[in-house]
């Protein structure tokens, strides 16, 4: 089992995601969890290129503060939606013979959405704790229902399961 973090970076995690300080508090819990149980965190990062204020050299690329990696945790950088696609994590994953994978981070209905279909078709077993993903309002929906359709309609029972944050904790403290 591993953690994968994805896209908790300076510029994109902020007041304006749902459920913003229930998110943190459940990405950090998770991560301490992780570390506790000698479970790998590895991170992924989101890199729209130069003309983008989330690009590698600026600050806002960045982990987040208060999820920020330690002691050489791993950190693979993308460049489209799924964290699989051209990064060396699949490869990295095979090779450590891992079958599941506890997803968290950002945003729900891109890169969360993505990597967890992209998993589940490379044959993962895909976890996701409720409340450790998150995004923001779009023209079609509010942050609120992109949460709910993903994490309670789409992922749960098809891709992955969604379940609560004690469920994850005890899954892990195994």
């Amino acid at each position: 089992m591993v953690l994968l973090v994805i896209d908790t970076q300076k510029l994109i995690t902020n007041e304006k995601l749902y459920e913003f300080d229930k998110f943190v508090f459940n990405v950090k819990e998770i991560i301490n969890k992780a570390r506790q149980n000698n479970i790998e965190v590895i991170y992924v990062r989101h890199d729209d290129g130069m003309d983008s204020d989330l690009t590698k050299g600026t600050d806002g690329f960045e982990i987040y503060e208060e999820f920020r990696p330690i002691n050489g945790e791993k950190i693979f950088d993308k460049n489209v939606n799924s964290a699989f696609k051209g990064t060396g994590l699949l490869e990295y994953l095979r090779k450590k013979d891992e079958d599941e994978i506890i997803i968290v981070g950002l945003q729900t209905d891109y890169c969360i959405d993505a990597t967890i279909k992209c998993g589940f078709e490379h044959g993962f077993n895909i976890i996701v704790p409720a409340y450790a993903n998150t995004t923001v309002d779009n023209k079609f929906m509010s942050s609120e229902n992109s949460y709910k359709y993903y994490n309670e309609f789409i992922w749960k029972g098809r891709y992955a399961e969604c379940i609560s944050l004690g469920e994850v904790i005890e899954i892990m403290n195994k």
